[in-house]
């Protein structure tokens, strides 16, 4: 692509023909990587040429960096420009080149001057609208996170991202509005401050929430559910009617989770970056909640793309994902959630490169128990036969329900219970105090190898999970007579041990089996799909 520039300008220019180098960066999955944007200028026919595998935007960078250049009163050399993109077989995309390509242009023009050093050690990002504005881009958080790494001190990108990009420790950012701004500032006629960092500041903000489940009426098991799934990461699922409470239960869930930490934030808000998700606010500082429609494709809840893009698994990491009328999900979509369920990240491949997405959510599912969704409500009668029912259970595959901890009946709430005072014990601080503690005990039982008793590996079980005789008595009946998978029969003692670790207790006793059992309501339904 060229573009052949005719007008005349009043700017007297250099008509030394130089070499500049700039430096940026990209982002592959949420990994940055170090591109090297070469600009040279030379005799020729009056063209500007970028190569080194640049997508559509980044070809149109020459209309906007001369069009920007020009309306800001510099003018470009009336020769070949040729900018390299390096390393020339990584794949590029997006816009934020625009601004290492124009400070390129005025190095190598003489228009600006800077020493080696401070090249070396900066990174430029940026797009450029063409009255020279820089405008908000994608991924500053997840390049600035790895400046360090790249062997960078400082990073030059949009006003719009600085808040985001400080929030790395060690790294100096500018943010800056304008072109003519920037150039001032690096010619030494301006001095733009270094945009300060209030991590801890903002994090005790944003880590606060209105919804209580105070405010739910009832629903006393599935409150226990969801703090036994809080506890120790066990997903779940609900089966109940239409208007039982499902949705509200499930929207509050984050609410009585432990706060993240600060690597947690850091991890959740780069897969934000480099979905320009972080528009509104520089940092994910509270769990994350999605709950995609039903009708989601399967790159949009896993992510896919030619450039690849975060799915709204990998949008839920270290939250919430909530599948409201999991059985209207097309099968196909929901089967791909077994691999990321196990795995705790989704790998997506492409002709050139392959990326993986971190994904560790916790699911909550929710469905009707058939599809006029009535059967076994007390009020309303059920008009489905029983071979639709089965059917509509089938639409989900044994292997995925297997992977799903805790299975709770929700019955519609009575009027006594609509009527009553809130039980002050399911309130979500009081939860939520309990959790942390179950939270504290095992980390510090697992150390820096692992955090939650659903992760446990079949060794693990074998070490933290004892059993009272009476307790182990009942599993065994139970492993016999709901003739449990090895994966079934793990899951009830790993939904036992986070009972256990509610209650401040070391062994696992009979009532924490009792309980656990409790919520396996499905493992019927499983084995009638795998006979």
């Amino acid at each position: 692509m060229f573009f052949i520039f005719t007008l005349k300008f009043t700017k007297k220019l250099s008509c030394v023909i130089m070499h500049a180098k700039t430096l940026s960066a990209t982002t592959i999955g949420v990994d940055a990587h170090l591109v090297e944007v070469e600009v040279d200028i030379s005799l020729g026919l009056v063209n500007f040429f970028i190569v080194g595998l640049p997508d559509a935007a980044i070809k149109e960078s020459s209309k906007r960096v001369y069009t920007a250049l020009k309306n800001c009163g510099y003018r470009l050399p009336a020769k070949k420009i040729t900018v390299n993109l390096a390393p020339a077989d990584l794949k590029k995309e997006g816009a934020l080149f625009d601004l290492p390509i124009t400070i390129g242009i005025l190095l190598a023009a003489e228009q600006l001057n800077l020493s080696r050093p401070f090249l070396e050690e900066t990174l430029f990002l940026g797009e450029l609208s063409l009255d020279g504005s820089i405008r908000f881009i994608k991924g500053a958080l997840a390049i600035a996170y790895d400046a360090q790494r790249l062997g960078k001190r400082r990073i030059i990108v949009p006003q719009a991202n600085a808040e985001e990009a400080a929030l790395i420790e060690g790294i100096e950012v500018i943010g800056v509005n304008h072109i003519t701004e920037l150039i001032e500032h690096l010619r030494g006629e301006r001095t733009i401050a270094p945009t300060a960092s209030h991590f801890q500041t903002f994090l005790e903000k944003a880590q606060t929430t209105d919804l209580d489940y105070a405010q739910v009426k009832g629903q006393t098991q599935a409150k226990r559910a969801l703090q036994i799934a809080a506890a120790g990461r066990h997903n779940i699922v609900f089966i109940g009617p239409p208007g039982s409470g499902k949705t509200m239960l499930a929207k509050r869930l984050p609410s009585i989770m432990p706060p993240m930490t600060f690597d947690e934030c850091l991890e959740t808000s780069k897969i934000y970056s480099i979905s320009g998700k972080l528009t509104s606010t520089p940092l994910v500082a509270s769990r994350p909640f999605r709950d995609p429609h039903h009708t989601i494709s399967q790159a949009g809840l896993v992510g896919g793309g030619s450039y690849p893009q975060p799915g709204e698994i990998s949008l839920a990491h270290h939250g919430v994902l909530f599948l409201d009328e999991l059985a209207e999900f097309k099968r196909t979509t929901l089967e791909i959630l077994r691999q990321p369920l196990e795995s705790k990240e989704v790998a997506i491949s492409r002709v050139h490169h392959a990326v993986r997405f971190p994904a560790a959510f916790l699911l909550i599912a929710a469905l009707n128990p058939c599809p006029c969704g009535f059967w076994g409500d007390a009020k309303r009668t059920c008009t489905c036969s029983s071979r639709q029912i089965e059917r509509y259970i089938e639409k989900l595959s044994g292997p995925l329900l297997d992977r799903i901890d805790l299975h709770v009946n929700v019955q519609a709430v009575a009027y006594d219970a609509a009527t009553a005072h809130s039980d002050e014990r399911y309130s979500s601080p009081v939860m939520r105090a309990a959790i942390q503690q179950a939270v504290a005990t095992q980390r510090s039982r697992f150390g820096n190898t692992h955090t939650w008793n659903a992760h446990m590996t079949s060794d693990m079980i074998e070490q933290y999970c004892p059993l009272e005789p009476t307790a182990e008595q009942a599993l065994k009946k139970a492993f016999d007579v709901l003739n449990l998978s090895m994966r079934g029969y793990h899951k009830i003692l790993k939904i036992a041990r986070t009972i256990a670790d509610l209650e401040g207790s070391l062994l696992i006793k009979l009532s924490h089996i009792q309980e656990a059992l409790t919520y396996r309501s499905l493992d019927k339904q499983l084995e009638r799909q795998r006979s």
